[in-house]
């Protein structure tokens, strides 16, 4: 199993989401962070006054897949969430060395 870890543009999820649930994926968990990489932020004005954000809204993605579905995965997120714009995102890929469903005790690929 492994863990597929996503930072994407806010007005992107929907497109995840929906790509991730094309290839029955339905479990996920979300949060809303904030970072930069390249972009280093940026400026903007607000009541005629210029400030810097220095960091960027973002959402971070989660999955737990099967080892056979990492990068049909990595894939449908990488589409889905490209713009062709700065800022796009990451991805990243861990493994996961046990996974277990709390209600029915099922562990393994099972508890995804």
């Amino acid at each position: 199993m492994k863990l597929v870890i996503a930072v994407i543009k806010p007005f992107k999820l929907d497109e995840v989401r929906d790509a991730l649930t094309r290839l029955e994926i339905h479990g996920m968990t979300i949060t809303e962070v904030k970072g930069y990489g390249r972009q280093k932020g940026h400026a903007e004005i607000y009541r005629g006054a210029e400030y810097v954000v220095s960091f960027i809204p973002k959402v971070r993605v989660e999955v737990a897949v099967a080892d056979e579905l990492v990068e049909a995965t990595v894939e449908a997120i990488r589409s889905a969430a490209h713009s062709g714009q700065i800022g796009d995102g990451k991805i990243f890929v861990t493994p996961v060395e046990q996974a277990m469903r709390i209600r029915t005790g099922e562990s393994g690929e099972s508890a995804l």
